[in-house]
C-alpha cells in the first residue's frame, strides 16, 4: 500500500491555477523526487500534502486513510526551502520546543537530540543563537528538527542548500539510512545531478501539470536517443552511413546516432568489416537535467513525451 496517494488534485489562486489535476502516489521507503522549475506548483502541492493549504478538489490519501490534518501532520517533518527557525531562540531550546510541538515527551526529546547533535558534532551549539550560525550549520539544524521526531513521511525542500561537500554527504547519508528504516522521503531540489543519485521515482511538474512520471532509469530510458560511443584501439577514419551518423569523433573513438530501424548488431558489424579493432561499446542516455530542459521548453522531445502517454 502507498504510504501517499495524491488524487486529482487542484489549487487555484485567484485567475492562476496553481496546482491542475495533479495525481501521483509514493510507496514506502521511497526517496521520490519532486522536480519542477520556479512556479510550477511544487511548493503549492507540498503545502496541499502537509495541511498548509487545502485543495480546491481531489483528494490526499495518507497511510491508507484520507488525510486529516489534526491527526496526520505529527507524522509528516516538513523542511522548507526557506528558514523555518527563530533567530534569537537559543538552539537547544529552539529544537527541543519545535520536538515537543511534535507530540514528543520532553525527556525523550532531549534524549534525541543530544543523539543527532553528537552525530552532527553539534554538541557545542546547544546555547548559540540561529542568528549566530552559517547558513550551512542553519541548514544541518534545520534537518535536525525536521527528522526528530522519526515521521513517516519526510519532505525535504532542498536540503542540500547551503552545505559543504562534507556536510552535503553527511545529509545524503542520513536520507539513505532514513529510507532503509522506513520513511518515504519527497524530496525536491532544482539540482538534477542530486536527483540521478539520490532518488527511486520522479515526478515533473511545469505550469502546474504533471508532465513526466517514472523511475530514474525508466524516464533515461524512455527518452534516450540512440547514441552510443565506440572506442578502438586502432586508429581509423569513419564516416556517417545508412546504418549511423557520427556525432563526435577523435582518433580513437566516435559517437554514434543510429538510424531508425537498424539494429546494434548492424553498428558493430559494419564496425569490424572496417577492420575498427573495438574496446568498448556503451550506450549514453540523456541526463535528467537535458530531460529536464527539454520538457520544459516544450522541445519535440517534450511532444514525444506526450504523443508516448496519449
Amino acid at each position: 500500500m502507498p504510504l501517499l496517494e495524491v488524487k486529482n488534485l487542484n489549487k487555484n489562486f485567484a485567475t492562476q491555477k496553481a496546482v491542475d489535476d495533479i495525481s501521483l502516489s509514493i510507496e514506502q521507503g521511497q526517496i521520490f523526487g519532486l522536480l519542477g522549475p520556479n512556479g510550477a506548483g511544487k511548493t503549492t502541492l507540498i503545502r496541499m500534502i502537509t495541511g498548509i493549504f487545502y485543495p480546491d478538489s481531489g483528494s490526499i490519501i495518507f497511510d491508507g486513510k484520507p488525510f486529516d490534518p489534526s491527526a496526520d501532520i505529527s507524522k509528516i517533518g516538513y523542511m522548507p526551502e526557506e528558514r523555518g527557525l527563530y533567530k534569537k531562540m537559543k538552539i537547544g531550546e529552539q529544537t527541543l520546543y519545535l520536538a515537543q510541538l511534535k507530540g514528543l515527551p520532553k525527556k525523550e526529546a532531549t534524549e534525541k537530540i543530544k543523539q543527532w547533535f553528537a552525530k552532527f558534532e553539534m554538541e557545542s551549539w546547544w546555547n548559540k543563537k540561529v542568528e549566530d550560525l552559517s547558513k550551512g550549520m542553519q541548514q544541518k539544524l534545520q534537518f535536525v528538527t525536521t527528522v526528530l521526531h522519526n515521521p513517516k513521511l519526510i519532505i525535504l525542500d532542498e536540503p542540500f542548500s547551503g552545505l559543504d561537500p562534507v556536510n552535503s554527504n553527511l545529509i545524503k547519508d542520513e536520507i539513505y539510512d532514513l529510507a532503509k528504516k522506513g520513511a518515504t522521503i519527497i524530496f525536491s531540489t532544482h539540482r538534477m545531478e542530486q536527483v540521478e543519485e539520490i532518488c527511486d521515482h520522479i515526478i515533473l511538474v511545469n505550469k502546474g501539470q504533471k508532465i513526466l512520471d517514472g523511475t530514474v532509469n525508466q524516464v533515461k530510458q524512455d527518452f534516450k536517443e540512440n547514441i552510443y560511443k565506440v572506442s578502438f584501439s586502432n586508429p581509423i577514419a569513419l564516416k556517417s552511413n545508412d546504418i549511423f551518423e557520427i556525432k563526435q569523433a577523435t582518433e580513437k573513438s566516435i559517437v554514434l546516432q543510429k538510424h531508425e530501424g537498424r539494429s546494434n548488431n548492424d553498428i558493430l558489424q559494419y564496425l569490424l568489416q572496417q577492420g575498427v579493432a573495438i574496446d568498448a561499446f556503451n550506450e549514453i542516455l540523456p541526463s535528467l537535467n537535458e530531460i529536464f530542459i527539454k520538457q520544459v521548453e516544450g522541445t519535440p522531445l517534450a511532444r514525444r513525451f506526450q504523443e508516448m502517454n496519449n
